[in-house]
């Protein structure tokens, strides 16, 4: 079993209601799915690999400033296109995610990129996880992940399942906000990183939020499943306070511990 890999470039063409499609089953069947040809310029790409490297080495005034900011303004390009999708396939109006992350306008969205590193472990009999089941707050999640080094994986129907590393893909995955916003439609999903001893994995994740003082609640729209269970509406600084005390947690007691907050 493997994640979904979708060529992102066939939106643009005649293939595009087939890659729509593929798109809606990697966020509402898996809630991880990996993007190739998505429109980052791989020089860019083995660019920010190397200042990653330089910096892991401990040469800071080799991470370059300028590399990491024409990667961000490509990846936050990238998130808002990818989040024009999922409201495509919602039947959502263009715009919705971003009018709730925004609140309208009035604030700017949370963008904030994180490097990783994870060390070779010496004693993978005493120590298993690099980093613990979760799932992710926010909105999109793009990770720019190590294509030797894996160690990532989802849980998928009761089981681990890795993320293959893939030479300049980009994981996507969902957060808790998307997961309200299309009222379970799609969900944010489990994910850990194993403990590995056969060398350094590098990882960047750009993580695109709501502002705190953003209100979030479901999108209302014809195309979400009157099945789904409901999810109130809350101010996203609430739902963080929530949060960085129950990350490691189940999802569903938090946000009924943010509808007690309103």
């Amino acid at each position: 079993m493997a994640i979904p890999v979708i060529d992102f470039s066939k939106l643009e063409g005649k293939e595009r209601a087939e890659s729509l499609a593929q798109i809606d089953n990697g966020c509402q069947q898996w809630g991880f799915f990996q993007l190739v040809n998505h429109g980052i310029p791989v020089e860019l790409l083995e660019r920010v690999k190397k200042v990653c490297t330089e910096c892991y080495r401990h040469r800071a005034e080799a991470f370059k400033a300028e590399t990491m900011r024409e990667y961000r303004t490509e990846v936050k390009k990238l998130a808002e296109k990818l989040m024009e999708t999922m409201e495509e396939n919602l039947g959502l109006e263009k715009g919705t995610f971003k009018n709730q992350f925004t609140g309208n306008g009035e604030h700017e969205p949370f963008f904030g990129t994180k490097v990783s590193h994870y060390p070779p472990c010496p004693r993978l009999d005493l120590v298993e996880l690099g980093l613990r089941p979760h799932t992710d707050a926010g909105g999109v999640i793009l990770l720019f992940q190590d294509d030797r080094v894996g160690g990532l994986q989802i849980l998928k129907d009761g089981e681990w399942v890795d993320v293959q590393p893939l030479a300049n893909a980009i994981v996507i995955n969902t957060g808790d906000q998307i997961e309200v916003v299309s009222n379970g439609r799609y969900k944010s999903v489990w994910h850990r990183v194993l403990a590995t001893g056969n060398g350094n994995r590098r990882s960047v994740a750009s993580f695109y939020n709501p502002s705190v003082k953003a209100v979030i609640c479901p999108a209302s729209a014809t195309a979400v499943d009157e099945t789904t269970g409901a999810y109130p509406e809350f101010l996203f600084g609430d739902y963080m306070d929530v949060y960085v005390k129950q990350k490691y947690m189940p999802k569903e007691p938090r946000f009924e511990a943010v509808k007690a907050i309103n």
